[in-house]
């Protein structure tokens, strides 16, 4: 089974991607940053600096790929509320003020707090939602880039729902399921959402092409 470098260092995007390109057949023994032993530099701060999400996804999968000589994998990806312009947009990780001392489940309840305090007082038509995955590929350093797009479309909740998932997922309200991406199982999650979308076309990619 040929191996795939997943450029992120958060566990829980790791598995939500190791289960969807499983349950999809893509054939690829799938590491993230931390299981391939590949050290964290200062340089990584610096790649998600642009606005939009293929842009900041092929940064950092032309970085790693560069620096570990093996195929990789990058996503970006985020949330868009139409009535905030579409932020957070490629800012969702980073949208609290309160975002660089922060990291895990505090960082996430940090910007959910900040996604509510701007959607105060909005009726349901202001709280429309898209989320967004944008995964590139890179067979090789030098390869030429492959993306893939995902989109989900919902709304934000007034109030936080349910403790699966991470990132928005609680305030997620999903109008096909009837629930927030909190409330989901994993599988009725990756059937619909946006990094579902990507990461399966991704492994149809693969099995047509593989590594």
């Amino acid at each position: 089974m040929n191996r795939l470098l997943l450029a992120t260092r958060s566990a829980d995007k790791a598995r939500e991607i190791r289960e969807i390109l499983a349950a999809a057949g893509a054939g690829v023994e799938l590491q993230s940053l931390d299981e391939a032993h590949v050290h964290w530099a200062s340089e990584e701060e610096r790649l998600e600096r642009f606005d939009s999400f293929q842009a900041n996804a092929r940064a950092k999968a032309e970085y790693f790929a560069k620096l570990t000589g093996l195929p990789v994998v990058a996503d970006d990806s985020g949330l868009e509320v139409l009535s905030l312009g579409g932020a957070p947009g490629v800012r969702s990780k980073r949208f609290s003020p309160e975002a660089g001392r922060l990291v895990g489940k505090e960082l996430d309840a940090a910007n959910n707090a900040e996604l509510l305090r701007r959607l105060q007082g909005a009726d349901q038509q202001r709280r429309r939602a898209c989320y967004v995955c944008v995964a590139v590929l890179l067979r090789r350093p030098g390869a030429a880039a492959e993306a893939f797009t995902g989109r989900c479309w919902g709304r934000v909740l007034e109030e936080p729902r349910g403790s699966c998932g991470f990132g928005y997922d609680p305030l997620f309200f999903h109008e096909g399921l009837g629930k927030a991406f909190g409330e989901a199982t994993p599988e009725e999650k990756h059937g619909v959402s946006h990094r579902g979308a990507a990461f399966a076309a991704l492994a149809a990619a693969l099995v047509h092409h593989p590594l």
